[in-house]
């Protein structure tokens, strides 16, 4: 167990702020939200941590049941409620097309996104960034949201604000209905 981690042990961001709770992004209905590679409240396997925590750093593959027809974009949201801050860590923020219906593994590569897959800034960077917590720190739970958007976040193709906008700034602006979301949690610990 490293030093740091003990001293950090009890201090946890929380869900409070996590996007599952901003008022915008509320849902009537459920999507579910489900990994070929772990199930909802499981480990995640080290394919899926960041590099220097000794994996891959690999994008699960997810899939999802069919989104409202009304759909116009899937907003997917990574974040880990664990780290030692005020608010939760963005590990991961795409626009998904949803006729996709799932993303393979490594779907969220900063480098070569899958088709109808638009990455935007996370607190990290562009991309998926896996599970990297503070050896000793204890579990730290990731959790994968999706939500079915009525109208796209952004002004169409060509508008660039979306992209340069930081998480806690875009996902409280969202205005487009959110028609259904869903969620899962994965847990890794070094």
């Amino acid at each position: 167990m490293s030093l740091l981690g003990r001293l950090l042990i009890n201090r946890r961001a929380g869900e409070a702020h996590m996007a599952w709770n901003l008022p915008n992004l509320q849902g009537p209905e459920v999507v579910a939200l489900t990994s070929r590679h772990f199930g909802d409240g499981e480990a995640m396997p080290a394919a899926h941590a960041e590099k220097y925590a000794g994996g891959d750093n690999l994008s699960p593959h997810l899939a999802w049941t069919p989104p409202p027809p009304e759909t116009a974009q899937l907003l997917l949201v990574v974040e880990d409620i664990d780290v030692p801050v005020g608010k939760p860590a963005v590990h991961c923020l795409a626009l998904v097309d949803p006729a996709s219906g799932h993303l393979e593994a490594g779907a969220l590569n900063a480098r070569e996104p899958a088709p109808g897959v638009r990455l935007l800034k996370s607190t990290i960077g562009r991309g998926y960034h896996g599970p990297a917590p503070v050896k000793g720190h204890g579990p730290h739970h990731y959790v994968f949201q999706l939500f079915a958007l009525a109208a796209p976040v952004d002004g169409g193709p060509g508008a660039t604000s979306v992209d340069r906008a930081r998480p806690r700034t875009l996902l409280p602006a969202i205005t487009a209905p959110a028609l259904a979301r869903g969620r899962l949690t994965g847990v890794f610990e070094r």
